[in-house]
């Protein structure tokens, strides 16, 4: 679990971690240099859960040596599937990381929600939705690694 009080923001204890796979965790299919090691940081205090649909059907043997549970969706409603298991963990339990505009609503309702600017890009909405905006994955990562960062950002 990662516990940390915001000022302004609020208290956050973050029991899961959700992770859009290709556009934010990896590229083409490929998961990113560096992202390997700190999700095993990160899975000795939280669930991970990598949800994809799986476009390059390379997520499973990318993640292999992560101990991630891996959430392949359908191509239809997205949006809505990614809410779903928010909801389903409770969403004041949940991080979120994302870029796509299939991720907006994840994003809106998790407790704490991060769009990542990749090279993909960034939707619109997933900003919209995000309570941070991190510059790529690895700095996602390290805020949740490192959750003064976090303070530092979104404190009022």
């Amino acid at each position: 679990m990662i516990e940390i009080a915001i000022p302004g923001f609020g208290r956050l204890a973050l029991e899961v971690l959700l992770c859009d796979f290709n556009g934010t965790l990896a590229r083409d299919g490929k998961l990113l240099a560096g992202v390997r090691g700190r999700l095993l940081r990160l899975a000795r205090g939280l669930r991970v859960q990598v949800v994809t649909a799986d476009t390059f059907g390379t997520a499973r043997r990318e993640l292999r040596a992560v101990p991630a549970e891996i959430v392949v969706i359908g191509t239809e409603r997205q949006a809505e599937a990614k809410l779903e298991i928010v909801r389903g963990h409770g969403a004041h339990r949940v991080a979120a990381i994302g870029n796509g505009r299939n991720d907006r609503l994840m994003l809106a309702e998790a407790a704490l929600g991060i769009g990542v600017l990749g090279d993909e890009g960034l939707a619109g909405d997933a900003v919209a939705g995000s309570d941070a905006v991190a510059r790529d994955i690895r700095d996602a990562l390290d805020l949740l690694l490192k959750p003064q960062r976090l303070v530092a950002t979104l404190r009022s």
